[in-house]
């Protein structure tokens, strides 16, 4: 089977959830004899072809159809969010012959790409909810389109050729990474095909790291209780929220904090900096604005660490918990998105109100404090990693549902 994926962007420097998904899938796929793909906009890179872990990615010129846009809210928009369009990227789908399905991992104008090509070819293509399109907070959303605010926006003709308002209407199916949002799917889509697939993780590869050597990199004192936070730098992963916990921590429990993530919010980056310093935790944060997701200190940072900590204010799934727990860390996480639906707090994890930096420091200081519970949860966590969330069996639950839409849709041509 010949299946092309389609992210809005695929780029090692700025990785995240959504392209850990698109290649660990992808190579899985191929593993079991699959002609894979990716094929997505130039967001961010102007590397045309590449090949990563064996997948081959093509990247197509795109463009923002708004007047008035400069370089730098261009630059916003590819880093989260932006509704581009790609002529380039349409006329390569186009000449692509034999693919079975396509997966789509975005929407908007290019999905709607996909989806006019799709219609066209007569072929079936799903769609995979990464981010939310229900489930989302108003002002996360409103922040993915603030960068084109005082423009004017002339693409809605393209969206409208290309149908990008009836991508999720036409799929074939759709993939929820949370339990909540795919229950709105099923209230708007009562006769679609709608499932909950979550995100998954290597568990050998994070299961062995250097703690010491990461320590030692940045600097960490050894007697400090680390807590590791990792996430993009930007509003949603809320580590303002991590930074008042801190503060909020006894004294005698030496915590010191560890940011890790890409900065995809520069002005909230700022803002994290100067907080830190107006709090006197220059010397209790380490900030380290991205390591590639496939440098193996970010695995030693997971090994050096004892507690993952994820604040988010929304969380579609909250695949890093996977990584903490398949490293062997106890988890405190906020009870938000689709957390949990795979977390079960006081068995697993401990979960915590998005908004409470108190109830996070309690929690935090329970399991720094309590050395039996951390041990119970990360025990718990690292064995649930293991037995349900591998790659493997998350592909082979894919590659069936490819099988079914591939089949139903020959049927009714």
């Amino acid at each position: 089977m010949k299946t092309i994926q389609i992210p809005r962007r695929f780029v090692l420097s700025d990785w995240g959830g959504t392209e850990t998904v698109v290649l660990q899938t992808s190579r899985e796929l191929m593993r079991s004899g699959h002609e894979v793909s990716i094929y997505t906009s130039m967001a961010l890179s102007q590397n045309a072809r590449e090949v990563i872990q064996e997948i081959p990615v093509s990247r197509f010129p795109h463009f923002y159809p708004y007047l008035g846009l400069g370089q730098e809210k261009i630059r916003q928009l590819d880093y989260k969010g932006g509704n581009l369009f790609s002529f380039s990227l349409w006329r390569a789908l186009l000449r692509e012959s034999r693919v079975d399905v396509y997966h789509l991992h975005t929407a908007k104008r290019m999905g709607g790409i996909v989806r006019h090509v799709a219609m066209k070819k007569k072929r079936p293509y799903v769609v995979s909810l990464h981010g939310g399109v229900l489930d989302v907070p108003k002002a996360e959303a409103a922040g993915w389109t603030e960068p084109t605010q005082g423009t004017w926006e002339w693409g809605k003709l393209l969206g409208m050729w290309v149908g990008s308002r009836r991508v999720l209407d036409d799929a074939s199916a759709i993939i929820c990474v949370g339990e909540g949002e795919k229950k709105k799917m099923q209230e708007m889509y009562p006769q679609k095909r709608v499932i909950h697939l979550p995100n998954g993780v290597d568990p050998e590869y994070f299961s062995r790291g250097d703690g010491e050597a990461f320590r030692a990199k940045y600097g960490i004192p050894t007697d400090r209780r680390l807590i590791l936070t990792l996430g993009r730098i930007d509003p949603q992963k809320n580590q303002l929220g991590a930074v008042e916990s801190l503060r909020l921590l006894p004294p005698e429990l030496n915590a010191h904090l560890v940011l890790i993530g890409h900065v995809t919010n520069e002005p909230y980056a700022e803002r994290l900096r100067i907080r830190i310093q107006e709090s006197g935790l220059e010397n209790r944060v380490t900030f380290i604005p991205g390591i590639s997701n496939r440098d193996l200190m970010l695995v030693n940072a997971l090994h050096a660490a004892d507690l993952f900590l994820l604040p988010s204010i929304h969380e579609p799934f909250g695949i890093v918990i996977l990584e903490a727990w398949a490293a062997g860390l106890p988890v405190v996480a906020s009870a938000v998105g689709g957390i949990p639906s795979f977390v079960e707090s006081e068995v697993d994890g401990l979960l915590t109100s998005a908004e409470s930096n108190e109830e996070r420091a309690t929690a935090v200081a329970k399991l720094l404090e309590n050395s039996e519970l951390a041990n119970s949860l990360a025990e718990a966590g690292q064995k649930k990693a293991r037995r349900q969330y591998s790659w493997g069996s998350v592909t082979e639950r894919l590659m069936d549902l490819y099988a079914e839409v591939r089949r139903e849709y020959s049927v009714s041509q």
